[in-house]
């Protein structure tokens, strides 16, 4: 792995379920995650996905994409664009630096209103 190499993307179809389920996997109870009225009263076309959901999508991203050994040490995040019901999030990456076996990758997750996430990952990865 070297520095500038990128990270073959990966396409989350968003639904309703995922939101949902990732709400209340992460014990995230508001009501924007889940009730679609509740959502619109509050400026939202529709329920969307919180940072957890997030921060473990981004998660998966980088472990699948390093293989079984890989141990993720650091994984920051920042949102952007709200991923709702019906987008597409594709993530991609892209290695930042490697210092033996840890590597720092650049990762962004973009749905078709812009960046929903863009954040940083540091793993190590079996020798």
């Amino acid at each position: 792995m070297n520095v500038g190499d990128t990270l073959a993307s990966l396409e989350i179809p968003v639904t309703r379920t995922l939101i949902v389920a990732g709400a209340i996997a992460s014990r995230d109870y508001q009501d924007v995650h889940h009730d679609a009225s509740l959502a619109r009263e509050k400026g939202s076309p529709d329920i969307f996905m919180n940072i957890l959901t997030t921060n473990g999508l981004v998660g998966r991203y980088i472990t699948d994409r390093l293989g079984p050994g890989a141990v993720l040490r650091k994984v920051a995040i920042r949102l952007g664009a709200p991923n709702h019901p019906g987008d597409t999030m594709v993530l991609t990456g892209t290695v930042a630096a490697v210092d033996g076996n840890t590597v720092e990758i650049r990762v962004v997750g973009a749905n078709g209103v812009g960046h929903h996430v863009i954040g940083t990952v540091i793993a190590e990865v079996a020798a």
